[in-house]
């Protein structure tokens, strides 16, 4: 068993996002495990540019009101208790409303064989 203790929280790179983001790594498995957790806190209008996940992530909002868009114009508002779920090389971003911040738990898992997560 491994205890991982709280570690400073990190300013997400610019070019990923748009706005001020931080989060926190809740856990990064090393293999076998391939699980990968984060605490994210998005300022209002805040969000990150077009993604997908290999295969597929998870969104659980904490507080706040998250919106996720995909390519196809959709857009879903979610707010505390809600969880999304993008499936695998869907293109997506998520972020928070203009009027409010959001803080989500973003899980998705590492592919395993050595290619990119996140595209």
């Amino acid at each position: 068993m491994e205890f991982i203790k709280q570690q400073p929280s990190s300013k997400a790179p610019a070019d990923w996002f748009t706005g001020d983001m931080r989060w926190d790594v809740i856990v990064a498995g090393q293999e076998p495990s391939r699980i990968r957790a984060n605490l994210v806190r998005f300022s209002p209008s805040a969000r990150t540019h077009w993604h997908a996940h290999a295969l597929g992530q998870t969104l659980h909002i904490v507080s706040g009101t998250a919106l996720i868009g995909t390519r196809d114009g959709t857009l879903f508002e979610a707010h505390p208790g809600e969880t999304v779920a993008c499936p695998p090389n869907e293109e997506h971003w998520h972020g928070a409303a203009p009027d409010r911040s959001v803080e989500h738990i973003a899980l998705w898992e590492g592919t395993g064989d050595g290619t990119p997560e996140t595209a």
